[in-house]
């Protein structure tokens, strides 16, 4: 089985809370992602928007696209979906040029992810009822994306409409094969969910995965009612694999079990002063590198 291992820019910087990282030009990001030993990255607030530049800053640090977030509002959206296909078409096609695996599709329809004094507790909730029909109207612009020769992969995340283990069970009931699931470790730790279990019941479904850890004190010690996704990120919720609570060698194994292969994202929401991205884009490679080795995998351009 084969891997290739990227590392998303919100080592950073945090597109959600600028200030954090909002000095770091993107030439750095590239440079340390590059010497830490990744093939590829994820775009973020700091990339180019055309393809002409994009392949020229990537192509200056030997790095591939590998995938990059969208704001998705498919869940508020009329059901003819128009205005979210034109929203969605130039990043399909930057995408789509660029030779990304995928768009990680994020539902920020009532979304609180990015507003500071909004608690945790506060977050939309759906009935089962409304992740069927969110569900039918998520497959349809699945479908219309893959047809526009890039497939989307569904991001789980905290502080938005599909968050539990148990939504996402649901949208996967609810939804065609064209939605495929970015499975991101940290967000189902923190979240409460079973990292491996995900993993079981939806492995057919993975198309692109996000390793992210986190730190199970600081998670612990919120107080949901009050704080929000954006204090929990400034205290230290997430860190890169090799630095937190989770086992990325059982899941790296559970992916291999299921015949997942692709990209590897190393991932970290976190403030770059308090945890120097240079070095923890380094402890995050290493980490997954043993661990992907002990799976099986073989990973593309080692390091």
């Amino acid at each position: 089985m084969k891997a290739k291992l990227a590392i998303a820019p919100i080592a950073w910087s945090n597109d959600d809370l600028p200030e954090l990282g909002g000095e770091t030009t993107l030439q750095t990001c590239l440079q340390d992602s590059r010497a830490a030993g990744f093939l590829g990255v994820e775009t973020g607030g700091k990339f180019p928007k055309t393809a002409p530049e994009l392949r020229a800053e990537l192509a200056a640090y030997e790095l591939q696209l590998a995938s990059g977030w969208y704001s998705g509002t498919v869940l508020d959206a009329p059901d003819d979906l128009a205005a979210e296909f034109d929203k969605v078409a130039p990043q399909l096609a930057l995408f789509r040029e660029l030779g990304a695996a995928c768009i990680a599709y994020g539902e920020t329809a009532g979304t609180i992810q990015n507003i500071r004094n909004a608690p945790l507790s506060g977050r939309r909730r759906l009935s089962e009822d409304q992740i069927k029909v969110y569900g039918r109207r998520l497959t349809r612009f699945a479908e219309h994306c893959a047809d526009a020769g890039m497939p989307i992969a569904f991001h789980h995340h905290m502080a938005t409409a599909i968050e539990t283990e148990g939504d996402l069970d649901l949208l996967m009931k609810h939804t065609g094969e064209a939605v495929g699931l970015l499975y991101d470790a940290g967000h189902m730790s923190f979240a409460g969910g079973d990292v491996l279990r995900v993993i079981e019941k939806h492995g057919s479904r993975i198309t692109h995965a996000h390793m992210k850890d986190v730190r199970a004190e600081v998670i612990g010690a919120l107080d949901r009612s009050k704080q929000s996704f954006l204090d929990a990120v400034l205290l230290g919720a997430f860190t890169v694999p090799g630095d937190g609570a989770l086992d990325f060698t059982a899941v790296a194994q559970r992916l291999a079990d299921v015949g997942y292969e692709g990209w590897f994202v190393v991932e970290a929401e976190q403030d770059p002063a308090k945890a120097p991205p240079a070095e923890f884009a380094k402890i995050g490679y290493r980490t997954m590198k043993d661990a992907l080795k002990k799976a099986g995998y073989s990973i593309e351009r080692e390091s």
